[in-house]
């Protein structure tokens, strides 16, 4: 089994996780631990990724990659981006802060497309 086939594994386990998380976001303690899971999960690939594929290195050459692995560094970079935007807030939340709900809210639907169009994406990027 090749490292790339791992990998999209890893993603859409990632995603189905992420997704689960959602399922249980009325139950806080189960929604925490999942979504928490996932987002370390996700960063560990994609530390796996760049040490097994040096991605930042070819991510860098903004100018000469092809269209379809910007469009998946662009959903991939935003997801991360998203995760920390998520974390804040829910971090916010756990403290009793629920001025915050409905941010969070909107950033888990757009952190949760991100991450789907990533995994989407990467089919053509890993090609």
């Amino acid at each position: 089994m090749s490292s790339a086939v791992i990998f999209q594994i890893q993603s859409f386990l990632i995603m189905s996780l992420m997704i689960l998380g959602v399922y249980h976001r009325k139950d806080r303690k189960k929604h925490v631990k999942i979504m928490s899971s996932a987002i370390i999960w996700d960063v560990l690939l994609i530390l796996q990724i760049e040490l097994t594929r040096s991605a930042i290195v070819k991510a860098s050459k903004v100018m000469t990659n092809p269209l379809l692995l910007k469009v998946h560094l662009f959903f991939a970079i935003g997801s991360v981006i998203l995760y920390v935007l998520m974390v804040l807030s829910g971090r916010k939340l756990l403290k009793g802060d629920n001025s915050v709900r409905q941010k969070h809210k909107w950033l888990g639907r757009t952190t949760l497309f991100f991450r789907i169009m990533t995994f989407i994406t990467s089919f053509w990027a890993a090609s």
